[in-house]
């Protein structure tokens, strides 16, 4: 497996967009009425790649906690609620989808539809930034959801704050037309309904999603 300086310097170079299924092989999210993916390839412009190359780095630093380095998904806090920000990426074939995906509302309290600040506080109801690798599935309050462990010290409480990846109404791609943002979660990663299948065969267990403003 190629270190991810070596993943950065090749995907970087690359333009072309080819097929999804090696992203999302089972459930595509383009058959989906909610937030409908946008398929690029990971040189495009879409990622930042100041940011991919972060997500690559953590990639490497945190080699012991990532069992598997062939998928990882970059949330870009930079860019508002409305964009599709929440990045899939197939770090063997240079592919990519994404879709959007909710903030917390302590990220932000003016309801802007930007995130402006960070906290990795319990009862914060904000976002973190840094490395996380995702946990096993379980039902909750938000219905099917999975756990995601923070592995920097500004997302190590990830697990005690409850930072998960599930759906929520909120997330749907209606409340843009509706409102021009999505809604805001309690700092977990909120989907649209229709995504989260898309978005758990994507990841996995013990795979890399990497939140960060760049």
């Amino acid at each position: 497996m190629m270190s991810g300086a070596a993943v950065a310097a090749s995907l970087l170079t690359r333009s072309t967009a080819g097929p999804l299924s090696s992203v999302l092989p089972e459930r595509p999210v383009a058959v989906a009425p909610s937030p409908r993916p946008q398929t690029q390839s990971i040189g495009d412009a879409a990622l930042d790649p100041q940011l991919l190359r972060k997500a690559l780095a953590a990639l490497d630093s945190h080699a012991g906690a990532i069992r598997h380095r062939d998928r990882i998904a970059i949330v870009d806090f930079a860019a508002p609620s409305s964009d599709a920000r929440f990045h899939f990426l197939d770090v063997a074939s240079g592919q990519a989808s994404r879709l959007l995906v909710a903030h917390g509302s302590g990220s932000d309290p003016r309801h802007t539809g930007w995130a402006e600040r960070f906290s990795n506080a319990s009862g914060s109801n904000a976002s973190s930034e840094g490395a996380f690798v995702t946990g096993d599935y379980y039902v909750g309050k938000h219905g099917r959801s999975q756990r995601l462990a923070g592995l920097d010290p500004t997302n190590d409480h990830a697990m005690e704050r409850a930072i998960v990846i599930h759906g929520a109404w909120y997330a749907d791609e209606t409340m843009i037309a509706a409102h021009g943002k999505l809604g805001r979660s309690q700092g977990c990663f909120a989907v649209g309904d229709a995504c989260l299948d898309a978005v758990f065969d994507h990841l996995g267990t013990g795979r890399l999603l990497y939140a960060a403003r760049a």
